[in-house]
């Protein structure tokens, strides 16, 4: 099998474990994997998409399954974020992204610092769809088409902060991550095209087998550990967009 497939595979397992029992960071693994192959930035975030519509099916239906997805907060959150994703495919393939990771990752570090360090002994956690959801979605959405990643990353500390248990926003950004992604692949594709299908294929791949694994993870962790995990991932996210922006002027 091609070389490109089986490393691709291997690291859509990873990402995806990860992923699935924090929320997020499938996209930023997945894009630095494919940027290392040589992939242009564009293709690279079109592949990503293409790629996380059938991994995050997966991991979004093994959620379901589990008993992890919140009906009210996924349509609070898909339309909106399909909205988004189309007006920001457009916008990536005439404007550069470099300067939405500039403009999210004062929101992520601030993010990450609240999440680890609030006080949340007597916090009730609860199932209700915050007000914040519909406009999250739609900003998260259209962040996530221009900076090739960024739905995750927003979508799940906002609404953990906001006391919606963790497994629970896993589950649901899952499966309305699926949609998304379907909508900005659309775009994508007219915009770009298809990109090398090896990689994709091995993304798919990767994602899809570790998808139930990750589901199973995310129903077994503790609240307080998803939480402090995922404020660690949203931190590393901030930290890597700044040391990129450094190495690259």
């Amino acid at each position: 099998m091609p070389t490109d497939f089986l490393t691709s595979a291997a690291i859509g397992v990873l990402a995806q474990l990860v992923d699935g029992a924090l929320g997020m960071a499938y996209g930023v693994t997945s894009a630095a994997l494919l940027l290392a192959l040589g992939l242009p930035p564009a293709m690279a975030s079109a592949s990503v998409h293409y790629a996380e519509t059938f991994t995050c099916g997966a991991s979004g239906v093994s959620h379901l399954v589990a008993g992890n997805v919140l009906k009210r907060l996924f349509w609070a959150l898909v339309v909106p974020g399909a909205i988004g994703a189309t007006i920001g495919a457009y916008v990536v393939s005439h404007v550069p992204a470099l300067w939405m990771k500039l403009a999210l990752t004062p929101y992520l570090i601030g993010m990450g610092l609240f999440l680890l360090f609030r006080r949340q002994p007597r916090q009730r956690l609860h199932e209700e769809t915050p007000k914040v959801s519909r406009p999250l979605g739609l900003v998260a959405g259209f962040a996530d088409a221009v900076a090739g990643g960024g739905w995750s990353a927003l979508t799940v500390p906002t609404l953990v902060a906001r006391g919606v248990r963790p497994r629970m926003v896993i589950g649901t950004v899952h499966l309305a991550k699926c949609v998304v992604s379907a909508v900005a692949s659309i775009s994508f594709f007219v915009h770009v095209g298809f990109p090398q299908g090896a990689s994709v294929l091995g993304l798919i791949a990767g994602g899809v087998v570790a998808a139930p694994l990750s589901a199973l993870l995310a129903r077994r962790m503790p609240p307080r550990v998803a939480t402090v995990l995922a404020a660690l991932a949203v931190l590393a996210i901030g930290i890597n967009n700044i040391a990129h922006t450094l190495l690259v002027h």
